[in-house]
């Protein structure tokens, strides 16, 4: 065991082609390791590198997700993570299905908050909204429980007191098993963990923020927050919505791509400095003999405080290049020579010449 409380198990494994599969499994070469990391403080045993499903059901249809799933499952993974927007539902109904005959095998995360329905109360973390969304959750993904059950983002019309008591009621009846929090800010998290703790309710076991060499606010108070609570943390886009696979820099720009077809993407990484890093970093990464994506995501998977990036796709070829990261153990002195690479955030507060 080493740092993050990291275990390595060796795999040399086939796991049966689910019904919807047309090709055969891909095994890891004999010998090759998945690292299983605790979450947290919650004595959960996950892998590495967690699968993020948003594009089951939209860029992969239900044939693509089937190969997608068993790829994953073959490499060890054993952490899936799910939101109850993703395809309206069309994500968690196909991993309910995909996950059938060895559900207890993994560790499965859905979200609540952003808008599933329409109408006045059709989004939001009131009482009312997240005991109904969590029962559609449970419908789709066909399971008595959802390991880790995500609020999705910060709702300023509801107490926080008010969101905390609820996903404790769904803890006490066993429908959820451990809290968590996406897209929060450190200081309402860290609000959150004192009422959960004054009020003896259960407390946010894992945050799931946006991290990556582009975008890396969350060193500055998510991150140590997460290793002073004991927290697991899942970061998602850590290619950067594709900035980071080599295909982009100063004065190269795909035609087609999340960060052109999708205006949310292009708005987030639309900068000239984000550019100029992505080109940086591919130039860096062929130095190296990596490909690029696979080195974005093993930077974010060595990160002292990260439990596993979340990792996504919309074909195998995708997926195999963050796959890739599994076999890379960075040490502190190389991650620092590719954060170099990119620019830090400013730290937390002005008061450091004392330091």
């Amino acid at each position: 065991m080493g740092q993050h409380g990291t275990i390595y198990a060796t795999f040399c494994m086939v796991r049966p082609v689910l019904p919807d599969a047309s090709e055969p499994c891909h095994p890891l070469q004999e010998g090759a390791t998945m690292i299983y990391r605790l979450l947290g403080a919650t004595g959960v045993e996950v892998s590495a590198l967690c699968f993020g499903t948003m594009s089951f059901g939209g860029d992969a249809d239900e044939h693509m997700a089937t190969k997608l799933y068993t790829r994953c499952r073959d490499a060890g993974i054993n952490f899936f993570d799910c939101a109850n927007v993703y395809g309206r539902g069309r994500a968690e109904e196909i991993l309910g299905r995909l996950m059938t005959g060895h559900r207890d095998e993994l560790v499965i995360t859905s979200k609540v908050g952003f808008r599933m329905r329409e109408g006045v109360n059709g989004e939001g973390l009131s009482r009312r909204t997240i005991l109904r969304e969590v029962e559609g959750s449970l419908r789709r993904l066909q399971t008595d429980r959802i390991d880790v059950y995500f609020v999705h983002r910060f709702d300023p019309n509801t107490p926080i007191t008010e969101t905390l008591a609820a996903l404790d009621t769904l803890v006490q009846q066993g429908k959820i098993l451990y809290p968590a929090v996406s897209n929060w800010a450190a200081w309402q998290i860290a609000r959150a963990l004192g009422i959960s703790e004054m009020k003896g309710m259960a407390p946010f076991a894992c945050m799931q923020p946006m991290y990556n060499l582009v975008k890396r606010q969350a060193e500055v108070e998510l991150l140590p927050l997460a290793q002073a609570e004991r927290m697991g943390v899942i970061p998602y886009s850590p290619l950067g919505g594709g900035l980071l696979t080599g295909k982009y820099g100063m004065t190269v720009k795909p035609d087609q791509g999340r960060l052109v077809e999708n205006a949310m993407y292009g708005k987030r990484y639309g900068e000239e400095l984000h550019y100029e890093v992505a080109e940086r970093f591919a130039n860096y990464a062929a130095a190296k003999g990596y490909a690029p994506a696979t080195l974005a995501v093993a930077w974010v998977m060595w990160h002292p405080a990260v439990t596993a990036p979340i990792i996504g796709a919309r074909n195998l070829e995708q997926l195999d290049a963050s796959l890739a990261a599994a076999d890379i153990e960075m040490t502190p002195a190389w991650r620092a020579e590719i954060s170099a690479l990119s620019y830090p955030p400013p730290v937390a507060t002005d008061r450091t010449e004392e330091r």
